[in-house]
């Protein structure tokens, strides 16, 4: 692609990025979550992989660091709910918010003046789905374009 394609990939990249954290991390108070927010960064992955050409972006980004990333995010989703059982509770139980601790602010009656905190492991639990859904997206658009790349050339 041209240069002035590749520097507004590089200058959007940053910005989906950020935007995509942010709907992970106020999926618990507003529509999104991690699917949503993993699906957001993953365009933008899809952004650099238009930009630049199929064989810069696999050396960048290979199969076994997304598979990673992958693995990461699925670890970190059961393990946040195995923490429940290291407190005597059930499955996927939010301890943090039962607790009354530094996660446990009570969520206010009416409309929620932005406090992130009141989700107890819930903003965990997105942000684990968002990079599993970030890598598991970025792997298959890797995956698709490997089939066209075999057939072009």
């Amino acid at each position: 692609m041209s240069r002035i394609v590749r520097t507004a990939a590089d200058l959007l990249y940053p910005t989906i990025l950020i935007f995509g954290l942010y709907i992970i991390a106020h999926g618990h108070l507003t529509p999104g979550g991690g699917f949503q927010g993993g699906a957001v960064i993953a365009t933008g992955g899809a952004l650099v992989i238009v930009a630049y050409s199929y064989k810069e972006v696999t050396g960048w980004l290979t199969k076994n660091v997304l598979m990673g990333q992958e693995v990461i995010g699925l670890v970190g989703f059961i393990g946040v709910g195995l923490l429940a059982f290291a407190f005597g509770q059930v499955f996927f139980f939010n301890y943090l918010n039962a607790s009354g601790s530094l996660f446990g602010i009570p969520v206010p009656y009416g409309i929620n003046a932005g406090e992130l905190n009141t989700g107890g492991f819930v903003p965990l639990m997105n942000f684990a789905v968002g990079i599993e859904v970030w890598g598991g997206l970025t792997l298959v658009l890797i995956y698709m374009l490997s089939g066209l790349e075999k057939e072009v050339c």
